[in-house]
């Protein structure tokens, strides 16, 4: 059993195409969805009725929430507000009701997933580094727990200490816990404009993020079609 665990796809269709080709091609049959699926790309309806048509486990993230309600704009940087305010307008009511009701913290099968952080998930804080992984993997009743909201891809692990593991892909250890950045499908920030996601194959106990290319040259034009701030487009290519 093959799980493709994706996140932070923030409208960009092109990408999210690309990410599920490619698990369908790896064998996954199961997907999961870590939030964000709208703001900063122009295709936020097809995004959010794609992942709705997958009937797959989601949850809330900030992004989501932002579009959902009428709040939050006071908390993003500007280029963040003025895809939002625009990302709203396309919405139905209906669908923001969706991106209102999802929750912020579910497990699936044997493993949890969160968009931010397990300690506090509706504070959108960050984790960047092994000091912040401490604070989740407290909360962590699982062995495995994936993540987002960086945009960068991480493995974490916990045994008597916690530290960031080498590398995109690990092999789980009995009585070690991994908190897990699958990186982001549509906004990368690691300074790889590649999409990212990761795949859980169940049966071997292993976790690898894959990155793929895709057609980033529609998608930036497709931004500024849309009359959305020209830097939207623009830092696509640049991975941050």
């Amino acid at each position: 059993m093959k799980f493709a665990i994706f996140g932070d796809i923030h409208g960009n269709l092109e990408a999210l195409q690309a990410v599920l080709r490619d698990a369908q091609e790896q064998g996954c049959a199961n997907f999961v969805c870590l939030g964000d699926i709208v703001g900063y790309g122009a295709n936020p309806v097809e995004c959010l009725e794609t992942v709705r048509s997958m009937d797959c486990p989601v949850v809330r993230g900030n992004h989501d929430e932002g579009a959902a309600n009428e709040s939050m704009l006071e908390d993003l940087n500007p280029l963040a507000q003025a895809a939002l305010l625009w990302t709203r307008a396309q919405l139905t009511r209906e669908q923001r009701r969706w991106l209102a009701e999802l929750k912020l913290v579910r497990q699936v099968r044997d493993f949890t997933i969160v968009h931010a952080t397990l300690d506090s998930p509706g504070s959108w804080a960050y984790v960047t580094n092994r000091f912040d992984a401490m604070a989740s993997f407290s909360y962590q009743f699982t062995q495995l727990c994936f993540y987002g909201h960086t945009h960068s891809p991480r493995i974490f692990e916990k045994d008597d200490t916690v530290r960031g593991a080498r590398g995109l892909e690990v092999t789980l250890v009995r009585g070690t816990k991994y908190f897990i950045n699958v990186g982001s499908v549509g906004q990368p920030r690691d300074g790889d404009w590649r999409a990212a996601y990761a795949i859980y194959d169940v049966q071997k106990g292993h976790v690898e993020i894959r990155r793929l290319d895709y057609d980033i040259g529609t998608a930036q034009q497709k931004i500024l079609d849309a009359g959305l701030p020209p830097l939207l487009s623009e830092r696509l290519a640049l991975g941050r």
